[in-house]
């Protein structure tokens, strides 16, 4: 296990907010521990969908998985995360359509 630098924390929470499927897992995961069939049906994706952007949200280091006989339960790597969560949707942003957009590039123009 490495440990990381704040940048690159917050560059990982970064990446792995900026996909729509990944937010809904941190956002379902917030509200406790939940399993991949679970998630996958609550989000509205394929199973084998849903494992690929888990294994990314736990390269990231941002949700653990826990054995549970032959399942395995996942959950957010630290309370502090749901927080964070919480906090950055209380953001109110006035913002430019155009710009960083999640279909596009992200550049403005």
């Amino acid at each position: 296990m490495d440990t990381i630098s704040r940048s690159e924390v917050l560059a990982r929470f970064g990446h792995a907010l900026s996909d729509p499927t990944r937010t809904q897992v941190m956002l379902v995961l917030q509200e406790g521990p939940s399993y991949p069939a679970d998630l996958a049906e609550r989000i509205g994706v394929s199973r084998q969908s849903l494992s690929n952007h888990l294994a990314c949200l736990r390269g990231c280091g941002l949700v653990v998985a826990e054995p549970e006989g032959r399942r395995t339960r996942y959950e957010l790597a630290d309370a502090s995360l749901g927080t964070a969560l919480t906090q950055l949707l209380n953001v109110v942003l006035a913002v430019d359509p155009a710009c960083c957009r999640p279909d596009t590039t992200g550049e403005c123009r």
